[in-house]
């Protein structure tokens, strides 16, 4: 583990797919990231490279050839190089390597910035093209939070908890049948721009937007003022997911989406795919500030 505390906060990072699995508010002594207790879900913060989501019959082409690859793609369990820079700062590197070439036929750097500022966590995403041809890749972030908080004597429930967005009067939410795509939205309206937290939400999969005008989510409880700050960057797709019945929930920023159901699988087509030409740059960035 890789440990960073600035007086404020500590977060422990782990060099497999260099995830979040510790976001402590000294001054409170609250953990504000899930527990990764596997009974519901056994990850804590993954990444999600170099696809978002689902594919098709967990296949793609490209160039003729056929690529298998699971839901959420490779990263995650894969070990990053681990550097500590001071107190505040360390950085995980990933590279292509003959096993990745195996599934994804690219040279690329994926670089992991964690970054502490007062209570305020920040983690940056920079994938460069490594290689001589054009690299095609989707990443997405997945920090799950817990809910309810634990907080000295004060007791709360899942359902004291809300969503505050700061944009959005209601959700359009597109549908999956199978971890895919379909062509139907459902409408789910705010109330005052929160969203109550009830498992419910959850019981036909994540809540998955397109174009969400929003840049910044609040966790609030109504039983006491304790919760997070969540904002994002160069990320046009959103998710809402928790597990069934269990205690947290993810936001998850995303650079890419799941195939639609009638999806050519085709890599070059996929839906939000990104390129980078040799030699470019690509970033985006999440930050959580816990109260």
């Amino acid at each position: 583990m890789i440990t960073l505390n600035n007086g404020h906060l500590e977060v422990l990072i782990h060099p497999k797919g260099a995830e979040l699995q510790v976001l402590r508010n000294l001054e409170t002594g609250i953990n504000h990231l899930w527990s990764g207790d596997a009974r519901f879900w056994g990850k804590y913060s993954p990444i999600l490279f170099p696809i978002v989501g689902q594919l098709r019959d967990n296949k793609y082409y490209y160039n003729g050839q056929e690529y298998s690859l699971p839901r959420h793609g490779f990263a995650r369990d894969r070990t990053f190089l681990a550097k500590k820079i001071n107190d505040n700062a360390a950085i995980f590197t990933l590279t292509d390597d003959a096993e990745t070439h195996s599934v994804f036929p690219f040279n690329f750097r994926l670089q992991v910035y964690y970054e502490l500022d007062a209570d305020q966590v920040s983690v940056r995403y920079a994938v460069t093209n490594t290689g001589t041809g054009e690299l095609f890749f989707s990443l997405g972030a997945h920090p799950a939070f817990a809910v309810p908080l634990e907080v000295g004597d004060l007791s709360s429930a899942y359902e004291d908890y809300s969503l505050v967005f700061n944009r959005s009067v209601s959700l359009d939410r597109w549908k999956l049948a199978n971890g895919l795509l379909i062509s139907k939205t459902e409408n789910v309206p705010l109330q005052n721009h929160h969203l109550p937290l009830r498992t419910e939400l959850f019981k036909e999969d994540a809540l998955v937007m397109k174009a969400l005008p929003d840049n910044n989510i609040r966790l609030e409880c109504s039983k006491h003022q304790h919760g997070m700050e969540f904002s994002w960057q160069n990320f046009p797709y959103f998710g809402i997911w928790a597990a069934p019945n269990a205690p947290f929930v993810c936001l998850e920023p995303w650079s890419g989406i799941a195939d639609h159901v009638e999806h050519d699988q085709q890599l070059t087509n996929k839906e939000g795919i990104l390129s980078l030409q040799p030699g470019a740059d690509w970033s985006a960035s999440w930050q959580a500030k816990c109260f």
